[in-house]
């Protein structure tokens, strides 16, 4: 078996998307780093972008929403090393941006995020658990958003209402999977990277963070060491409530 960690992430075909930015910053910290994206061949040269760089990567394709995708890319990775150090659940749709309220909401578009946002990360942990459990200390890492901490707390006009309920529901499987793995040694966690600079092509906000900075607390909770927090969400490895 390969010794060198492998971590797979996945909504990473963007170059400047933040799953691009966590998969270049695990491979900066030894990991083989597997980028999986819809679209094979932007994913393809990333990859080849960071092995340019002398970094080890590589990428498969992977469509969340596809069942039969998911196993076909944990077979992929099953060839690589025989197991999965860290998984970063990080493909994520946000349909409704211009949405305000859930009494605008369409509907469809709602189910396309859940499809996406729940439903698809958590296939992936299903597609690739076996080779989670072949790793020493595994990770799972859910991307959530600062939006269910509104929606906890019961604000009205809550924005993207489809995704942000999405969110909600991804932190609620960070939990269940938490509870259900605690004496596996894998460790569960869901992460707000902040308000990312991920569309330079429609206009960031100014303080939005760069991908880089927003990929610290990520990787932070796919490299935690043995005995660390599971089943929480976090901020720049802080405690968020929500």
């Amino acid at each position: 078996m390969n010794e060198t960690p492998v971590a797979l992430v996945t909504g990473a075909s963007r170059p400047h998307g933040l799953g691009f930015a966590v998969a270049r910053e695990l491979a900066t910290r030894g990991y083989h780093a597997v980028l999986a994206g819809r679209d094979l061949d932007r994913t393809r040269a990333l990859a080849e972008k960071l092995v340019a760089e002398g970094l080890t990567a590589s990428a498969v394709r992977l469509d969340v929403t596809d069942p039969a995708d998911a196993l076909a890319c944990a077979e992929a990775v099953r060839s690589i090393a025989g197991r999965l150090d860290a998984l970063v659940n990080n493909a994520a749709a946000m349909p409704d941006f211009t949405t305000l309220s859930v009494l605008d909401a369409d509907l469809t578009e709602a189910r396309t995020a859940y499809s996406v946002d729940v439903l698809g990360a958590w296939a992936v942990v299903q597609a690739f658990l076996p080779l989670l459990r072949a790793a020493p200390a595994a990770r799972i890492v859910n991307v959530s958003s600062a939006a269910v901490t509104q929606i906890a707390a019961g604000t009205t006009g809550v924005r993207s209402p489809g995704y942000s309920l999405a969110k909600y529901a991804l932190n609620a499987l960070t939990g269940s999977l938490a509870a259900e793995l605690r004496d596996t040694g894998i460790l569960v966690n869901a992460v707000d990277p902040g308000s990312v600079a991920t569309h330079p092509e429609r206009g960031d906000d100014a303080d939005d963070r760069s991908p880089a900075e927003a990929a610290l607390g990520v990787v932070w909770a796919a490299t935690l060491p043995a005995g660390g927090p599971t089943g929480g969400f976090f901020l720049d490895g802080r405690p968020v409530a929500g």
